[in-house]
Protein backbone atom coordinates (compact mmCIF):
# COMPACT_ATOMS: atom_id res chain seq x y z
CA UNK A 1 0.00 0.00 0.00
CA UNK A 2 1.04 3.64 0.18
CA UNK A 3 -0.88 6.95 1.58
CA UNK A 4 -3.59 6.46 -0.45
CA UNK A 5 -4.76 2.81 -0.69
CA UNK A 6 -3.71 -0.56 1.10
CA UNK A 7 -4.37 -4.03 0.17
CA UNK A 8 -4.78 -7.03 2.35
CA UNK A 9 -4.29 -10.87 0.72
CA UNK A 10 -3.89 -14.17 2.75
CA UNK A 11 -4.68 -17.82 2.21
CA UNK A 12 -3.63 -21.28 4.14
CA UNK A 13 -4.44 -24.58 4.07
CA UNK A 14 -3.72 -27.39 6.73
CA UNK A 15 -4.21 -30.96 7.14
CA UNK A 16 -3.85 -33.04 10.61
CA UNK A 17 -4.08 -36.69 11.64
CA UNK A 18 -6.01 -37.60 14.80
CA UNK A 19 -4.49 -36.36 18.10
CA UNK A 20 -1.62 -38.46 19.55
CA UNK A 21 -2.45 -38.10 23.60
CA UNK A 22 -1.20 -39.31 26.27
CA UNK A 23 -2.95 -41.77 27.38
CA UNK A 24 -6.52 -43.18 27.22
CA UNK A 25 -9.05 -40.66 25.52
CA UNK A 26 -11.93 -41.69 28.71
CA UNK A 27 -11.34 -40.74 31.86
CA UNK A 28 -10.46 -43.08 34.57
CA UNK A 29 -13.65 -41.45 36.70
CA UNK A 30 -16.09 -42.02 33.37
CA UNK A 31 -14.92 -45.32 32.95
CA UNK A 32 -15.58 -46.63 36.28
CA UNK A 33 -18.76 -44.28 36.70
CA UNK A 34 -20.03 -45.95 33.54
CA UNK A 35 -18.20 -48.83 33.65
CA UNK A 36 -16.85 -48.70 30.66
CA UNK A 37 -13.42 -50.48 29.67
CA UNK A 38 -10.96 -47.64 28.48
CA UNK A 39 -10.05 -48.09 24.54
CA UNK A 40 -7.71 -46.17 21.99
CA UNK A 41 -4.34 -45.79 24.09
CA UNK A 42 -2.12 -43.00 22.85
CA UNK A 43 -4.70 -42.14 20.19
CA UNK A 44 -8.00 -39.44 20.09
CA UNK A 45 -10.08 -41.35 17.57
CA UNK A 46 -11.97 -39.03 14.74
CA UNK A 47 -9.76 -36.14 15.42
CA UNK A 48 -8.66 -35.61 12.35
CA UNK A 49 -9.26 -32.16 10.42
CA UNK A 50 -8.22 -30.48 7.24
CA UNK A 51 -9.04 -26.68 6.15
CA UNK A 52 -8.32 -23.93 3.80
CA UNK A 53 -9.41 -20.12 3.42
CA UNK A 54 -8.45 -17.23 2.82
CA UNK A 55 -9.25 -12.82 2.51
CA UNK A 56 -9.04 -10.09 0.15
CA UNK A 57 -9.23 -6.33 1.49
CA UNK A 58 -8.83 -2.83 0.28
CA UNK A 59 -9.20 0.42 2.07
CA UNK A 60 -8.91 3.86 0.66
CA UNK A 61 -7.43 6.13 3.22
CA UNK A 62 -7.32 9.83 3.50
CA UNK A 63 -5.89 12.56 6.00
CA UNK A 64 -8.74 12.56 8.28
CA UNK A 65 -10.18 8.42 7.89
CA UNK A 66 -10.31 5.69 5.71
CA UNK A 67 -12.84 3.31 3.78
CA UNK A 68 -12.27 -0.03 3.15
CA UNK A 69 -14.09 -3.64 2.67
CA UNK A 70 -13.03 -7.30 2.47
CA UNK A 71 -13.76 -10.95 1.72
CA UNK A 72 -12.69 -13.69 3.73
CA UNK A 73 -13.61 -17.24 3.66
CA UNK A 74 -13.19 -21.01 5.25
CA UNK A 75 -13.61 -24.45 4.90
CA UNK A 76 -12.96 -26.98 7.62
CA UNK A 77 -13.62 -30.99 7.45
CA UNK A 78 -13.07 -32.45 10.86
CA UNK A 79 -13.84 -35.38 13.21
CA UNK A 80 -16.71 -35.37 16.22
CA UNK A 81 -15.06 -37.18 18.93
CA UNK A 82 -17.72 -37.53 20.99
CA UNK A 83 -19.08 -39.57 17.97
CA UNK A 84 -16.74 -41.91 16.07
CA UNK A 85 -18.82 -42.40 12.66
CA UNK A 86 -19.86 -38.21 12.39
CA UNK A 87 -17.94 -35.67 10.53
CA UNK A 88 -18.50 -32.22 9.98
CA UNK A 89 -17.98 -30.16 7.08
CA UNK A 90 -18.22 -26.70 7.23
CA UNK A 91 -18.14 -23.56 4.93
CA UNK A 92 -18.08 -20.03 5.87
CA UNK A 93 -17.87 -16.89 3.07
CA UNK A 94 -17.93 -13.21 5.26
CA UNK A 95 -18.29 -9.45 3.56
CA UNK A 96 -16.92 -6.81 6.03
CA UNK A 97 -17.19 -3.09 5.39
CA UNK A 98 -15.53 -0.60 7.79
CA UNK A 99 -15.04 2.91 7.67
CA UNK A 100 -13.82 6.18 10.22
CA UNK A 101 -13.48 9.91 9.90
CA UNK A 102 -12.18 12.32 12.43
CA UNK A 103 -12.02 16.19 13.07
CA UNK A 104 -15.10 16.60 11.37
CA UNK A 105 -15.90 19.51 13.64
CA UNK A 106 -19.64 20.31 15.15
CA UNK A 107 -20.69 18.79 17.88
CA UNK A 108 -19.75 14.90 16.88
CA UNK A 109 -16.39 15.18 15.38
CA UNK A 110 -15.27 11.43 14.74
CA UNK A 111 -17.88 8.76 13.04
CA UNK A 112 -17.23 4.98 12.56
CA UNK A 113 -18.90 2.73 10.53
CA UNK A 114 -19.11 -1.11 10.67
CA UNK A 115 -21.00 -3.43 8.50
CA UNK A 116 -20.68 -7.31 7.92
CA UNK A 117 -22.33 -9.98 6.32
CA UNK A 118 -21.79 -13.89 7.29
CA UNK A 119 -23.36 -16.94 5.50
CA UNK A 120 -22.79 -19.64 7.11
CA UNK A 121 -23.25 -23.71 6.59
CA UNK A 122 -22.24 -27.03 8.19
CA UNK A 123 -23.33 -30.28 7.59
CA UNK A 124 -23.03 -33.62 9.89
CA UNK A 125 -22.17 -36.58 8.05
CA UNK A 126 -22.51 -39.85 9.27
CA UNK A 127 -20.37 -42.70 8.21
CA UNK A 128 -20.33 -40.22 4.70
CA UNK A 129 -24.42 -39.35 4.34
CA UNK A 130 -25.44 -35.97 5.43
CA UNK A 131 -27.64 -36.08 8.50
CA UNK A 132 -28.50 -32.39 9.79
CA UNK A 133 -27.48 -29.42 7.79
CA UNK A 134 -26.98 -26.08 10.20
CA UNK A 135 -27.22 -22.74 8.22
CA UNK A 136 -26.85 -19.62 10.13
CA UNK A 137 -26.87 -16.16 7.49
CA UNK A 138 -26.81 -12.67 9.44
CA UNK A 139 -25.83 -9.24 8.97
CA UNK A 140 -24.67 -7.35 11.72
CA UNK A 141 -23.55 -3.43 11.92
CA UNK A 142 -22.94 -0.15 13.91
CA UNK A 143 -22.41 3.45 14.04
CA UNK A 144 -20.77 4.89 16.62
CA UNK A 145 -20.13 8.74 16.79
CA UNK A 146 -17.83 10.71 19.30
CA UNK A 147 -18.53 13.96 20.60
CA UNK A 148 -15.94 16.68 21.27
CA UNK A 149 -15.30 17.66 24.71
CA UNK A 150 -17.62 19.05 27.03
CA UNK A 151 -15.32 20.90 29.66
CA UNK A 152 -13.44 17.46 31.09
CA UNK A 153 -16.32 15.29 29.24
CA UNK A 154 -15.48 12.82 26.31
CA UNK A 155 -17.24 10.13 25.19
CA UNK A 156 -19.66 8.20 22.50
CA UNK A 157 -22.68 7.39 21.32
CA UNK A 158 -23.80 4.29 19.14
CA UNK A 159 -26.07 2.27 17.79
CA UNK A 160 -25.98 -1.59 16.84
CA UNK A 161 -28.30 -4.11 15.05
CA UNK A 162 -27.74 -8.11 14.03
CA UNK A 163 -30.17 -9.97 11.94
CA UNK A 164 -29.54 -13.92 11.96
CA UNK A 165 -31.23 -16.91 10.20
CA UNK A 166 -30.26 -20.07 11.29
CA UNK A 167 -31.88 -22.86 9.73
CA UNK A 168 -31.78 -26.63 11.00
CA UNK A 169 -32.30 -29.01 8.29
CA UNK A 170 -32.95 -32.74 9.08
CA UNK A 171 -34.56 -34.92 10.91
CA UNK A 172 -31.88 -34.75 13.69
CA UNK A 173 -31.90 -31.08 14.18
CA UNK A 174 -31.77 -30.57 17.81
CA UNK A 175 -33.31 -26.80 17.42
CA UNK A 176 -35.91 -25.08 15.30
CA UNK A 177 -35.07 -23.25 12.31
CA UNK A 178 -34.75 -19.32 14.20
CA UNK A 179 -34.77 -15.84 13.74
CA UNK A 180 -32.75 -13.23 16.08
CA UNK A 181 -32.85 -9.70 15.87
CA UNK A 182 -31.12 -7.61 18.18
CA UNK A 183 -30.64 -3.98 18.27
CA UNK A 184 -29.21 -1.37 20.87
CA UNK A 185 -27.93 2.26 21.28
CA UNK A 186 -25.40 2.65 24.03
CA UNK A 187 -23.57 5.50 25.24
CA UNK A 188 -20.13 5.47 27.24
CA UNK A 189 -18.57 8.68 29.18
CA UNK A 190 -15.28 9.65 31.05
CA UNK A 191 -15.06 12.67 33.13
CA UNK A 192 -11.13 13.95 33.72
CA UNK A 193 -11.08 15.06 37.43
CA UNK A 194 -7.38 16.26 37.62
CA UNK A 195 -5.14 12.95 37.03
CA UNK A 196 -8.79 10.60 38.09
CA UNK A 197 -11.11 9.48 35.85
CA UNK A 198 -15.48 8.95 36.68
CA UNK A 199 -16.91 6.33 33.82
CA UNK A 200 -20.49 5.71 32.93
CA UNK A 201 -21.83 3.51 30.32
CA UNK A 202 -25.39 2.33 29.46
CA UNK A 203 -27.29 0.18 27.00
CA UNK A 204 -30.83 0.06 25.77
CA UNK A 205 -31.43 -2.99 23.83
CA UNK A 206 -34.49 -4.95 22.01
CA UNK A 207 -34.06 -8.68 21.28
CA UNK A 208 -36.55 -10.81 19.34
CA UNK A 209 -35.93 -14.70 19.23
CA UNK A 210 -38.73 -16.20 16.55
CA UNK A 211 -38.71 -20.33 15.93
CA UNK A 212 -40.46 -21.52 12.78
CA UNK A 213 -42.71 -24.41 12.38
CA UNK A 214 -40.95 -27.33 12.28
CA UNK A 215 -41.79 -31.58 12.24
CA UNK A 216 -40.31 -32.03 14.97
CA UNK A 217 -40.98 -29.26 17.14
CA UNK A 218 -44.31 -28.00 16.54
CA UNK A 219 -45.79 -24.66 15.41
CA UNK A 220 -42.91 -21.74 15.72
CA UNK A 221 -43.11 -19.82 18.98
CA UNK A 222 -41.95 -15.75 19.81
CA UNK A 223 -40.09 -14.28 22.39
CA UNK A 224 -39.14 -11.03 22.98
CA UNK A 225 -36.78 -9.43 26.07
CA UNK A 226 -35.40 -5.64 26.57
CA UNK A 227 -32.06 -6.22 28.00
CA UNK A 228 -30.11 -3.02 29.23
CA UNK A 229 -27.00 -2.77 31.49
CA UNK A 230 -25.66 0.40 33.39
CA UNK A 231 -22.16 0.63 34.62
CA UNK A 232 -20.23 3.08 37.40
CA UNK A 233 -16.71 3.30 37.29
CA UNK A 234 -13.83 4.85 37.77
CA UNK A 235 -10.02 5.40 37.36
CA UNK A 236 -7.91 7.25 41.06
CA UNK A 237 -4.25 7.48 40.32
CA UNK A 238 -2.70 7.71 44.00
CA UNK A 239 0.87 8.19 42.80
CA UNK A 240 2.98 8.23 39.70
CA UNK A 241 2.97 4.25 40.13
CA UNK A 242 0.22 3.48 41.64
CA UNK A 243 -3.41 3.57 40.60
CA UNK A 244 -7.13 1.69 41.70
CA UNK A 245 -10.16 1.01 39.91
CA UNK A 246 -13.54 0.29 40.11
CA UNK A 247 -16.87 -0.32 38.61
CA UNK A 248 -20.49 -0.93 39.63
CA UNK A 249 -22.45 -2.39 37.13
CA UNK A 250 -26.27 -3.78 36.10
CA UNK A 251 -26.31 -6.19 33.46
CA UNK A 252 -28.98 -8.13 31.10
CA UNK A 253 -28.63 -10.29 28.49
CA UNK A 254 -31.65 -11.71 26.27
CA UNK A 255 -31.64 -16.05 26.44
CA UNK A 256 -29.91 -17.36 22.77
CA UNK A 257 -32.09 -19.61 20.55
CA UNK A 258 -30.33 -23.10 21.68
CA UNK A 259 -31.29 -21.44 25.50
CA UNK A 260 -34.83 -21.37 24.59
CA UNK A 261 -35.59 -23.89 21.79
CA UNK A 262 -33.08 -26.63 22.36
CA UNK A 263 -35.00 -30.12 22.58
CA UNK A 264 -32.44 -33.11 20.83
CA UNK A 265 -29.35 -35.01 21.04
CA UNK A 266 -26.46 -32.23 20.19
CA UNK A 267 -23.70 -33.91 18.62
CA UNK A 268 -20.49 -32.26 19.03
CA UNK A 269 -21.09 -31.80 22.97
CA UNK A 270 -22.76 -35.60 23.19
CA UNK A 271 -25.55 -34.53 25.20
CA UNK A 272 -29.58 -34.70 24.87
CA UNK A 273 -30.26 -31.17 25.24
CA UNK A 274 -33.55 -29.20 26.04
CA UNK A 275 -34.33 -25.65 26.25
CA UNK A 276 -36.89 -23.93 27.87
CA UNK A 277 -39.30 -21.00 26.24
CA UNK A 278 -40.40 -19.37 29.79
CA UNK A 279 -37.25 -18.05 30.18
CA UNK A 280 -36.66 -14.63 31.24
CA UNK A 281 -34.11 -12.21 30.62
CA UNK A 282 -30.89 -12.97 32.75
CA UNK A 283 -30.36 -10.65 35.38
CA UNK A 284 -27.10 -9.57 37.51
CA UNK A 285 -25.55 -7.27 39.35
CA UNK A 286 -21.59 -6.51 40.12
CA UNK A 287 -18.59 -4.83 41.45
CA UNK A 288 -14.89 -4.91 40.30
CA UNK A 289 -12.11 -3.38 42.10
CA UNK A 290 -8.07 -3.49 40.30
CA UNK A 291 -4.79 -2.23 42.04
CA UNK A 292 -2.35 -1.19 39.62
CA UNK A 293 1.50 -0.58 39.68
CA UNK A 294 4.03 0.32 36.90
CA UNK A 295 7.77 1.42 37.12
CA UNK A 296 9.26 1.68 33.84
CA UNK A 297 9.91 -2.18 33.02
CA UNK A 298 7.86 -3.10 36.10
CA UNK A 299 4.14 -3.93 36.24
CA UNK A 300 1.59 -5.58 38.66
CA UNK A 301 -2.08 -5.73 38.66
CA UNK A 302 -4.54 -7.86 41.12
CA UNK A 303 -8.33 -7.67 40.81
CA UNK A 304 -11.19 -9.26 42.52
CA UNK A 305 -15.15 -9.07 41.20
CA UNK A 306 -18.34 -10.84 42.67
CA UNK A 307 -21.26 -10.57 40.62
CA UNK A 308 -25.17 -12.21 42.07
CA UNK A 309 -27.26 -12.99 39.71
CA UNK A 310 -31.03 -13.12 40.50
CA UNK A 311 -31.29 -16.08 37.52
CA UNK A 312 -28.36 -17.04 35.66
CA UNK A 313 -28.86 -19.38 32.83
CA UNK A 314 -26.85 -22.38 32.82
CA UNK A 315 -26.66 -25.94 31.30
CA UNK A 316 -27.25 -28.23 34.17
CA UNK A 317 -27.04 -32.32 33.60
CA UNK A 318 -30.10 -33.96 34.95
CA UNK A 319 -28.64 -37.41 35.52
CA UNK A 320 -31.02 -38.70 33.27
CA UNK A 321 -30.41 -40.96 30.15
CA UNK A 322 -32.17 -40.47 26.39
CA UNK A 323 -32.44 -43.52 24.27
CA UNK A 324 -31.14 -41.76 20.73
CA UNK A 325 -32.08 -44.11 17.97
CA UNK A 326 -30.61 -47.35 20.23
CA UNK A 327 -27.57 -44.81 22.14
CA UNK A 328 -27.90 -43.87 25.62
CA UNK A 329 -27.33 -39.93 25.66
CA UNK A 330 -26.93 -37.85 29.07
CA UNK A 331 -29.41 -35.54 29.75
CA UNK A 332 -28.47 -31.74 30.47
CA UNK A 333 -31.52 -29.11 30.69
CA UNK A 334 -30.83 -25.26 30.58
CA UNK A 335 -32.26 -23.82 33.78
CA UNK A 336 -32.38 -20.45 35.80
CA UNK A 337 -30.71 -20.55 39.49
CA UNK A 338 -29.64 -17.78 41.26
CA UNK A 339 -26.37 -17.78 41.67
CA UNK A 340 -22.71 -15.89 42.70
CA UNK A 341 -19.95 -15.53 40.88
CA UNK A 342 -16.68 -14.13 43.33
CA UNK A 343 -12.99 -14.45 42.12
CA UNK A 344 -9.47 -12.86 42.23
CA UNK A 345 -7.18 -12.29 39.04
CA UNK A 346 -3.56 -11.10 38.96
CA UNK A 347 -0.48 -10.48 36.41
CA UNK A 348 2.51 -9.34 37.22
CA UNK A 349 6.00 -8.72 34.66
CA UNK A 350 9.25 -7.53 36.18
CA UNK A 351 12.69 -7.24 34.21
CA UNK A 352 15.03 -9.12 36.31
CA UNK A 353 18.43 -8.65 34.36
CA UNK A 354 19.12 -7.27 30.87
CA UNK A 355 16.85 -8.52 27.99
CA UNK A 356 15.27 -10.87 30.45
CA UNK A 357 11.71 -10.98 32.12
CA UNK A 358 9.93 -12.43 34.67
CA UNK A 359 6.14 -12.53 33.86
CA UNK A 360 3.42 -14.28 36.72
CA UNK A 361 -0.48 -14.55 36.54
CA UNK A 362 -3.12 -16.52 38.63
CA UNK A 363 -6.90 -16.43 38.00
CA UNK A 364 -9.47 -18.26 40.35
CA UNK A 365 -13.49 -18.00 40.14
CA UNK A 366 -15.73 -19.43 42.99
CA UNK A 367 -19.50 -19.93 41.74
CA UNK A 368 -22.36 -21.29 43.26
CA UNK A 369 -26.21 -22.03 42.93
CA UNK A 370 -27.85 -20.34 45.89
CA UNK A 371 -30.82 -22.34 45.55
CA UNK A 372 -28.93 -25.21 47.06
CA UNK A 373 -25.55 -24.01 47.92
CA UNK A 374 -24.16 -26.69 45.51
CA UNK A 375 -21.12 -26.01 42.72
CA UNK A 376 -21.94 -24.16 38.98
CA UNK A 377 -20.66 -26.67 36.51
CA UNK A 378 -17.94 -26.20 34.53
CA UNK A 379 -16.34 -23.84 36.22
CA UNK A 380 -12.71 -23.13 35.81
CA UNK A 381 -10.31 -24.06 38.82
CA UNK A 382 -7.39 -22.14 40.30
CA UNK A 383 -4.79 -21.44 37.93
CA UNK A 384 -0.79 -20.13 38.55
CA UNK A 385 1.43 -19.40 36.05
CA UNK A 386 4.99 -18.41 35.71
CA UNK A 387 7.42 -17.49 32.98
CA UNK A 388 10.93 -16.85 31.49
CA UNK A 389 10.93 -14.65 28.42
CA UNK A 390 14.77 -13.29 27.07
CA UNK A 391 14.95 -11.36 23.87
CA UNK A 392 18.62 -10.34 22.36
CA UNK A 393 18.51 -8.71 19.10
CA UNK A 394 18.09 -11.52 16.68
CA UNK A 395 17.45 -14.07 19.52
CA UNK A 396 13.85 -14.88 21.27
CA UNK A 397 12.89 -17.52 24.05
CA UNK A 398 10.66 -18.13 26.74
CA UNK A 399 10.02 -21.03 28.65
CA UNK A 400 6.38 -20.89 30.73
CA UNK A 401 4.98 -23.19 33.33
CA UNK A 402 0.90 -23.47 34.40
CA UNK A 403 -0.27 -25.01 36.87
CA UNK A 404 -3.98 -25.78 36.97
CA UNK A 405 -5.22 -27.47 39.99
CA UNK A 406 -7.53 -30.15 40.54
CA UNK A 407 -11.03 -29.38 39.97
CA UNK A 408 -13.17 -30.78 43.02
CA UNK A 409 -15.76 -27.99 43.11
CA UNK A 410 -18.61 -29.84 41.21
CA UNK A 411 -21.82 -29.89 40.02
CA UNK A 412 -24.58 -32.72 40.73
CA UNK A 413 -23.93 -35.22 38.22
CA UNK A 414 -20.04 -33.69 37.41
CA UNK A 415 -17.23 -35.40 37.47
CA UNK A 416 -14.00 -34.32 38.90
CA UNK A 417 -10.94 -33.32 37.22
CA UNK A 418 -7.84 -33.89 37.80
CA UNK A 419 -4.81 -31.06 37.89
CA UNK A 420 -2.00 -30.58 35.44
CA UNK A 421 1.34 -28.76 34.58
CA UNK A 422 1.87 -27.41 31.47
CA UNK A 423 5.75 -26.37 30.52
CA UNK A 424 5.76 -24.53 27.25
CA UNK A 425 9.08 -23.38 25.50
CA UNK A 426 9.84 -21.74 22.41
CA UNK A 427 12.81 -20.35 20.55
CA UNK A 428 13.01 -18.18 17.80
CA UNK A 429 15.96 -16.77 14.89
CA UNK A 430 16.45 -13.83 12.60
CA UNK A 431 17.88 -14.65 9.88
CA UNK A 432 20.56 -11.99 8.68
CA UNK A 433 18.76 -11.95 5.22
CA UNK A 434 17.12 -8.70 3.43
CA UNK A 435 13.72 -10.45 3.89
CA UNK A 436 12.07 -10.94 7.21
CA UNK A 437 12.74 -14.34 7.87
CA UNK A 438 12.52 -16.22 11.11
CA UNK A 439 13.35 -19.64 12.53
CA UNK A 440 11.25 -21.31 15.47
CA UNK A 441 10.92 -24.34 17.49
CA UNK A 442 7.82 -24.62 19.56
CA UNK A 443 7.23 -27.52 22.57
CA UNK A 444 4.08 -27.86 24.15
CA UNK A 445 3.46 -30.29 27.14
CA UNK A 446 7.40 -31.01 28.00
CA UNK A 447 6.09 -33.19 30.79
CA UNK A 448 3.74 -35.72 28.44
CA UNK A 449 0.88 -34.38 31.03
CA UNK A 450 -2.92 -35.75 31.18
CA UNK A 451 -4.91 -32.56 30.04
CA UNK A 452 -8.09 -31.72 30.45
CA UNK A 453 -10.07 -29.07 30.39
CA UNK A 454 -13.04 -28.75 33.27
CA UNK A 455 -14.90 -26.32 31.50
CA UNK A 456 -15.44 -27.98 28.64
CA UNK A 457 -18.18 -30.87 27.77
CA UNK A 458 -15.85 -33.45 26.18
CA UNK A 459 -13.35 -33.56 29.11
CA UNK A 460 -14.01 -36.92 29.88
CA UNK A 461 -14.09 -38.43 26.67
CA UNK A 462 -10.76 -36.02 25.25
CA UNK A 463 -7.95 -34.46 26.24
CA UNK A 464 -5.31 -32.08 24.95
CA UNK A 465 -2.19 -33.60 22.65
CA UNK A 466 0.95 -35.41 24.17
CA UNK A 467 4.33 -33.47 24.25
CA UNK A 468 5.18 -31.78 20.69
CA UNK A 469 7.48 -29.95 18.93
CA UNK A 470 6.57 -27.65 15.94
CA UNK A 471 9.09 -26.35 13.67
CA UNK A 472 8.57 -23.61 11.21
CA UNK A 473 9.98 -21.43 9.08
CA UNK A 474 7.97 -17.47 9.41
CA UNK A 475 8.86 -14.61 6.92
CA UNK A 476 6.24 -11.58 5.87
CA UNK A 477 7.67 -8.80 3.61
Amino acid sequence: GNDAIAIHADAYTRKTSDLDIPGYALSRRKSEQDNTPRENRGKLVNSSAEGDGGALGAALTFDNGYIGTSFSTMNNNYGVVAEENVRIDMKSDRWDVASEFTDLGGMFNRVKVRAAHTDYEHRELENGSVGTTFKNRGLESSIELGHRPLGALSGVVGYQFNNTNFEALGEEAFVPSVNTQNQAAYIYEELAIDKHKITFGGRLGHTTVDSKDHVNFGTGQSNSFNPNSVVLGGLYNIDSNWSVTGNLSHNERAPSYFELYANGAHIATGQFEVGNTDFKKERSKGVDTQLRWKDAKNSFSIGTYYTRFSNFIGLFGTGNEIDVNGELLPEAKFMTVPAVFKGIEGEAKFNIANNLNLNLLGDYVHAKDLRNDKYLPRIAPLRLGAGLHYQRNSLGARLDVLKAFAQTHTAENELKTDGYTNVSALVSYKLPTKLNLELFAKANNLLNQEIRDHASFLKDISMQGQRSILFGLRGDF
